[in-house]
């Protein structure tokens, strides 16, 4: 290699060690006011009276259990909530804008139902962008659901992987990741996995944890989704080129269970409740996952951008399906259309500003 194409080289890898600080690291991006940085999860919400970004009714890929208005809610105040972060204020999402950019590329979103939750909404604010002629095909494989805008031949797909690590006759092998195959190819990655470390009695699938030959009864489960989590991002610094592939991580949605975590003793869980909690400061405490995740993320080396919905998830008390579920009582999923839109929103914003 002769000195000038050494010396391209070099400069080369120094952006790119550059561009993977600061993605990685960074919660600062320019928003709508191009001349400062923003911290876009620090923040309240404020009606405006343009939301909702889509009509539900019009969006044939929502849940049944997630679609409130048809399951009977009649208040829609909470429909009309949009995410101000502190220091400036967001794009508008643009569908088109964001099909566009994204013209044949994959966007894959890998985890548990808040991943779906996710997906869903996604899939429904493009879909909007493209009424009255969505020309789209939708297709189920197994785990892998993926929805293609024929136009664009832009697809938006979901993985069913709550855990990423392998569960084999009620073991989880924390050191043995399944469905990465899924995974390749991807141009934006954004993972997530949390909800189902918490499950307990029935819901529980595991009875005890693998790593190598060694069997752990009674080990803490904070502990367990750490060393699920390592060998997760471990798969990403060995497999991921960030040149090519973005990876998020999508933080951990907070659930409504009891109004004393919010300073409502008297209030049971989310039935009833039609507005966010005022402000931007949330009076309970942090998911214990919280720092398991961070932990884990700033050891990474490479990027997997943090989307931090911790504190604007804490503040919508009023977003959950509650009892027009379906069936039974939710206070740990999200409206369609609601919440999960301002996450897609954040990914816009992320994904087409940084």
């Amino acid at each position: 290699m002769n000195y000038m194409m050494m010396k391209v080289y070099c400069v080369g890898q120094l952006l790119l060690s550059v561009f993977v600080l600061v993605w990685s690291s960074s919660r600062e991006v320019y928003g709508d006011e191009q001349d400062k940085p923003c911290d876009l999860f620090k923040g309240s919400w404020i009606v405006d009276d343009s939301y909702p970004l889509y009509d539900s009714s019009h969006c044939p890929f929502i849940n049944p259990g997630l679609n409130c208005l048809i399951n009977g809610r009649t208040d829609k105040l909470y429909l009309q909530y949009k995410w101000k972060p502190t220091a400036c204020d967001i794009s508008r999402f643009d569908g088109k804008e964001f099909l566009e950019r994204y013209r044949g590329k994959k966007v894959m979103f890998v985890g548990d139902s808040l991943s779906s939750n996710q997906w869903q909404s996604l899939a429904c604010m493009l879909h909007a962008a493209l009424l009255p002629n969505a020309n789209y095909t939708l297709t189920r494989r197994g785990p892998l659901t993926t929805l293609s805008f024929l136009e664009y031949e832009m697809s938006v797909m979901f993985v069913k992987n709550g855990f990423f690590v392998s569960l084999t006759n009620r073991t989880l092998k924390l050191d043995t990741l399944v469905g990465t195959g899924l995974w390749t190819g991807a141009d934006v990655l954004i993972f997530n996995s949390y909800h189902w470390w918490l499950h307990s009695g029935r819901l529980r699938t595991w009875d005890d944890y693998q790593i190598g030959n060694q069997i752990f009864k009674d080990m803490d489960v904070m502990e367990a989704y750490k060393t699920a989590l390592t060998t997760w991002a471990n798969w990403v610094d060995s497999n991921i080129d960030p040149a090519k592939t973005r990876v998020f991580f999508q933080g951990i949605s907070t659930v409504h269970y009891k109004g004393s975590d919010w300073n409502e003793p008297s209030v049971k869980d989310c039935r009833e409740q039609t507005k966010p909690i005022n402000g931007s400061d949330y009076p309970g405490i942090k998911p214990q996952g919280d720092p398991v995740v961070r932990s884990v993320l700033s050891n990474m080396k490479k990027p997997a951008f943090l989307l931090d919905i911790s504190l604007l998830t804490q503040l919508r008390k009023d977003g959950h399906p509650s009892i027009y579920a379906g069936k039974g009582l939710d206070c740990s999923h999200w409206c369609v259309a609601g919440v999960p839109d301002t996450w897609n929103q954040l990914l816009y914003t992320l994904l087409l500003k940084s």
